[in-house]
């Protein structure tokens, strides 16, 4: 587990792929990156750009990018109090189950908000975690994620102190009438991320049985280098 901090949507882009090319040759081990967001739109792969609610020019003014992108899902939002967690792991030594490993996720979150006094639960025909009943549903947690030879990448979006109002700029994974929500809504309280992702990390690692454990990020960096140097004489 290696936490980046704050990060430009698109550099986190390119490190996950560099990255999943590691561990697609073995070179690495699994790796979940933690990091949060400047202000960023994304668009998945099967997304609609109507769901796109905001201009070019009104994105600009409030200082919003805007990405198309490979994973699952349709259009979210990211931006600061927002964990975003992507999760590179080879599902093929896990579970070859794509459906399996979303459902995973979404348990992790689920008892992670559990740890909070949060009562979240999954809604039949979509993805992420949801609080409340019906119309009234609230989505807490966002998923979208890409696999490639039973490689994962992106992975999930979980709000804590996210500012919600951004959220009316699109219609939040394409399903209309429906609303975010954050933890730090819910409870009428502040919450550390830190806290968060701590308790995200151990329900992950019960959901996926595996071994978490902090690492270094620039010791990952240095094995990155390694990786594609020996890519690169190979090739």
């Amino acid at each position: 587990m290696i936490d980046t901090g704050l990060i430009g949507y698109a550099a986190a882009w390119e490190l996950q792929k560099r990255v999943v090319a590691a561990r697609k040759a073995g070179a690495i081990e699994d790796v979940l990156l933690y990091c949060e967001h400047p202000h960023v739109i994304t668009l998945g792969r099967n997304g609609k750009r109507a769901n796109l609610l905001a201009s070019e020019n009104v994105l600009r003014q409030k200082g919003v990018e805007y990405f198309e992108t490979s994973r699952g899902g349709d259009i979210t939002y990211h931006g600061p109090g927002q964990i975003v967690g992507y999760p590179i792991l080879n599902l093929g030594a896990i579970r070859r189950d794509v459906v399996w490993y979303v459902r995973q996720l979404e348990l992790a979150m689920i008892r992670a908000s559990a740890d909070f006094q949060v009562s979240a639960r999954r809604e039949e025909g979509k993805t992420g975690i949801w609080v409340g009943e019906g119309a009234a549903a609230e989505k807490l947690a966002a998923i979208g994620v890409h696999i490639s030879r039973w490689v994962t990448s992106h992975g999930f979006a979980y709000n804590v102190a996210t500012d919600l109002r951004y959220f009316d700029l699109i219609v939040p994974c394409g399903i209309g009438g429906r609303k975010a929500t954050s933890l730090e809504k819910l409870l009428a309280r502040e919450v550390r991320s830190e806290d968060v992702r701590g308790s995200l990390t151990g329900h992950l690692g019960e959901a996926l049985g595996l071994e978490m454990r902090a690492a270094d990020r620039a010791r990952l960096l240095a094995e990155l280098e390694e990786a594609e140097r020996e890519a690169a004489v190979s090739a």
